[in-house]
């Protein structure tokens, strides 16, 4: 079958560690021998999913359906979930570890907002941040990292590790209030790198509008965007009449619901709660 779809010698072949042997082996003897010539270029055998150590399997009783787990965690979790651990290593299942992956991302997407709101500024006056020289430098090289990482075979774990080391170097950097043209190269150069190195794990391809409305479907907020709005918009008429308490009665009951208020420049913004 792989002879008459392939041809003799084919680029990748995979499954799960468990069939190097016998069946991967016994695969390379018995075409070897008939074609004479290499079978596969790569082999890539990802490690097992396993929970309480023990391997994920239908026989044992110990799995999940793909359907059971987004029915309580958004796609893009458990992407980023699979994603952390190199695709070799076994990686343990727990609702713990797809919660700790929503945290991940929801720090990645109130990155975006922070860029988002900065660009919208006016930035004439030239201030240069605390951690410019650092960033200028972490820019540079880190292309060429993440593209070394995806080349040590796919260490997609690593390779996340290095978007995040810009995200905390980036926030760092946005924490000193840096303003100009330096810094709005800055923080446009260091957008485009995290949106060019995210499509190519197919993560953070969304807003963050996109991703808290993803969020309060699997969290079951139990109100609409209308609902929030609405809510904002009374906040912001109690704080207009000077009714203090009013206004955070508002906030409390929204955050106990699980959505958390952020007062910016441009208004009032909302999020989900992680």
């Amino acid at each position: 079958m792989s002879l008459k779809h392939l041809g003799e010698t084919f680029d990748i072949h995979g499954g799960g560690a468990d069939l190097i042997f016998p069946h991967h082996e016994n695969e390379i003897a018995q075409s070897e021998a008939y074609t004479g010539k290499p079978f596969v270029k790569y082999w890539v055998h990802n490690g097992f999913i396993t929970v309480d150590k023990e391997k994920m399997s239908k026989s044992l009783g110990n799995f999940f359906t793909i359907q059971e787990i987004l029915n309580k965690f958004d796609a893009e979790a458990v992407r980023f979930f699979l994603l952390s651990t190199h695709y070799r290593s076994p990686i343990e299942f727990s609702d713990e570890q797809l919660r700790e992956a929503e945290v991940s991302i929801d720090r990645y997407y109130t990155t975006l907002l922070r860029i988002r709101d900065f660009l919208s500024q006016e930035n004439a006056k030239e201030k240069a941040g605390p951690d410019e020289k650092a960033l200028d430098e972490m820019l540079a090289k880190f292309l060429d990292r993440f593209k070394e990482a995806m080349d040590d075979d796919f260490n997609t774990a690593l390779a996340i590790g290095i978007i995040y080391e810009l995200v905390r170097m980036l926030n760092k950097y946005m924490d000193g209030r840096p303003s100009g043209k330096k810094a709005v190269e800055l923080i446009k150069k260091a957008d485009e790198m995290l949106r060019e190195t995210g499509n190519v794990l197919n993560l953070f391809h969304r807003t963050p509008e996109e991703w808290y409305r993803a969020l309060m479907a699997v969290k079951e907020i139990g109100l609409t965007e209308e609902d929030i709005l609405v809510r904002i918009g009374e906040r912001k008429a109690a704080r207009e009449r000077k009714d203090w308490a009013g206004a955070d009665r508002i906030r409390k009951e929204l955050e106990e619901k699980g959505i958390l208020l952020e007062d910016r420049k441009d208004g009032t913004g909302w999020k989900v709660k992680v």
